[in-house]
């Protein structure tokens, strides 16, 4: 039996429709998806006129901010952040790799 509603936490995806970050946002889902398919119930996207903004919310708490870091995330980094706040004891493989030291 199918139940209504999300089954875990709900990432949203807030981005700049102004700006074009519409691929940016949507690529983040589906890696935020596939890398958490057991653990997050739903990723929204959310468009926003404003402009700039690209901000990433796990259940209404900011993970992180555009504007805040003065960059985007990289995906390791958000996923990492991510991981932190649904599932601390889970390894990400690769993303979880030092670089090498020189």
């Amino acid at each position: 039996m199918v139940t209504a509603g999300a089954k875990g936490p709900n990432i949203s995806i807030t981005y700049c429709r102004l700006c074009g970050w519409l691929l940016r946002a949507s690529w983040m889902a589906q890696e935020l998806l596939t890398t958490f398919a057991e653990e997050l119930g739903s990723v929204t996207l959310v468009p926003d006129d404003t402009g700039g903004v690209f901000e990433v919310r796990l259940d209404g708490k900011l993970v992180w901010s555009r504007k805040e870091h003065g960059r985007f995330a990289d995906i390791k980094e958000l996923k990492q952040l991510v991981r932190d706040e649904i599932a601390p004891e889970r390894g990400l493989g690769h993303s979880d790799a030092k670089p090498p030291q020189d």
